[in-house]
């Protein structure tokens, strides 16, 4: 089997997979929240906010954009600490599921 396949159907089995359904509905919870604030906060578009907020959250930070608000700074020095956490925890738990559906591909 090709790794092309391998990964699609980890990733298959992995939105199947009831813990990362949630971190992942949780995850995208705290984007939309900090989107939410940033669009009415900060003034920023719809797609800015969204993009901030993924930007932010994945620390990609390719800092075009940064709040300028004290609310908007103060926001988002929590969003970081808090989403960092569920954003890696999302990730380690998608690539965890897919690598032990792999492992179990072997062993068969």
């Amino acid at each position: 089997m090709n790794s092309l396949t391998r990964i699609t159907r980890g990733i298959g089995v992995a939105f199947k997979d009831g813990r990362v359904k949630g971190l992942l509905a949780f995850t995208t919870g705290m984007i939309l929240w900090a989107s939410v604030f940033y669009r009415y906060v900060e003034g920023w578009s719809w797609l800015d906010s969204i993009y901030f907020s993924v930007v932010t959250i994945s620390t990609v930070g390719f800092g075009d954009f940064s709040p300028e608000t004290a609310a908007g700074k103060i926001f988002t020095i929590f969003y970081i600490i808090v989403g960092l956490g569920i954003f890696v925890t999302a990730a380690t738990t998608v690539a965890d599921t897919i690598l032990s559906q792999d492992d179990k591909q072997e062993d068969n």
